[in-house]
């Protein structure tokens, strides 16, 4: 039976290659094991009991139970010893595959699609937030034959696709779904909109953004609270962070800038998920520096960092066009012994565009910060500013704000040559302007 804490027994199945396509990405294997590791990290995501998990070898998909014959007659008596009631298949489940397994298992079985969704659920915390998880829900359960809207009746959280009062009565009527897809869509370009608004007011008084990115649980939340000294949600859980968390961070130069915390990429994340979620994510498009942090102690770590290069090309950010500023933060060298460390810090770029940290115990993060405000500064450029003497307020946020190269001063006027970043150089003219 489940514990008090758990909503569920659950066996994690990771069929093994990807259906999606073989282990290799652009020369970058990803191991089964891995695999099946992080499968069950989703499914624990959601407080599910995982009493047993397991890498199948499937060449052959069967149309219509996915796995071969023999399979699913020794799994169905496992899960039947076990008491499961619930089967985690991390792989797409077609809704014909996932009824004939439900039959043959009698239990639920949630595909992970499903999966991701119902952690999305689950977690959602603001308006926005859960406004883009219920549209990507309902277009997953439309293409669903036969599916329950059972997530309104839900205490916890999520989605339904893991059972809920009256599953078995009610169906979903594709009419409904379909006005209330509509209807999100409506709410969510009216959350754009807004959040264009907040865009157009940080450009009238311009900082620099800088946006978190990474696979999820590399640490992006934790390595946040540290430089913002703010208490966002952070755990040892994939999928911590759902909502885009805005804070302000001082760089050691003085300058300030935004630090905006993100979600967490994962491999074979939906298409229309990513597309539910592009709103959030623009805060990437917006952003002046992208710091992608990265599990470096993770075995899989460059295939996560290649899953995540691919989701960033996918919503038009691409460093390699030169229009896109990024650098690695290679996170958790904590957990790496003295010969890990030294791979680390001999890699290519290091110091120039990558810096190691440990954003528990605070170890490179000053580091961090030290290149964040050197690539900001990179963008400044130098100009002549003309002041009355008398403006000593004024005179002294531009030393604050930027590097005075030469002054001359006369009985009225101070002429100032300073290399400052054109965010700053607005701000001072909307001072000026006040």
């Amino acid at each position: 039976m489940p514990t008090a804490q758990s909503i569920g027994r659950a066996f994690v199945i990771h069929p093994f290659p990807p259906l999606g396509g073989g282990d290799d990405r652009h020369g970058v294997t990803r191991s089964p094991s891995a695999g099946l590791e992080e499968a069950v990290g989703l499914a624990a995501a959601i407080e599910l009991e995982v009493v047993g998990a397991e890498l199948i070898k499937l060449l052959n998909p069967r149309p219509a139970t996915l796995f071969g014959k023999g399979t699913v007659e020794a799994l169905g008596e496992r899960i039947a010893d076990a008491e499961i009631t619930v089967v985690v298949v991390d792989a797409p489940v077609t809704p014909v595959q996932q009824r004939n397994l439900e039959k043959a298992w009698a239990c639920k079985v949630i595909d992970r699609t499903g999966l991701i969704l119902e952690i999305f659920g689950a977690r959602a915390r603001t308006h926005e937030g859960r406004l883009q998880v219920e549209l990507a829900s309902l277009s997953y359960q439309r293409s669903r034959l036969v599916r329950s809207w059972t997530h309104l009746e839900r205490q916890r959280g999520g989605f339904g696709f893991l059972g809920g009062p009256g599953e078995s009565q009610l169906e979903i009527d594709r009419r409904l779904i379909g006005e209330r897809i509509t209807k999100l869509k409506r709410e969510l370009q009216a959350v754009k909109q807004t959040r264009e608004l907040h865009r157009k007011a940080r450009r009238r008084v311009p900082y620099p953004i800088v946006a978190l990115v990474g696979y999820t649980n590399a640490g992006k939340s934790t390595l946040f609270n540290r430089l913002t000294k703010a208490d966002v949600f952070a755990e040892d859980l994939l999928f911590a962070t759902l909502d885009p968390t805005m804070r302000s961070l001082s760089l050691p130069s003085g300058r300030k800038a935004i630090l905006s915390d993100t979600v967490g990429f994962i491999s074979e994340l939906p298409t229309h998920l990513v597309a539910a979620f592009r709103a959030t994510l623009e805060e990437v498009l917006e952003a002046d520096l992208i710091v992608h942090v990265r599990d470096i102690a993770h075995p899989d770590s460059a295939a996560q960092a290649q899953d995540v290069m691919t989701v960033l090309k996918d919503l038009g950010v691409d460093p390699e066009d030169g229009k896109s500023e990024m650098i690695e933060a290679l996170n958790k060298i904590d957990l790496l012994d003295d010969e890990g460390r030294a791979r680390v810090t001999s890699r290519p770029g290091f110091d120039q565009d990558v810096v190691a940290i440990s954003a528990i115990t605070g170890d490179g993060c000053d580091a961090l910060l030290t290149l964040i405000d050197r690539r900001l500064s990179e963008r400044s450029r130098p100009v002549e500013i003309d002041l009355p003497l008398s403006d000593g307020s004024g005179i002294a946020w531009l030393y604050r704000h930027g590097e005075v190269l030469e002054r001359q001063d006369d009985n009225e006027m101070a002429h100032i040559v300073i290399n400052i970043a054109q965010e700053d150089l607005a701000r001072f003219a909307a001072r000026a302007r006040a």
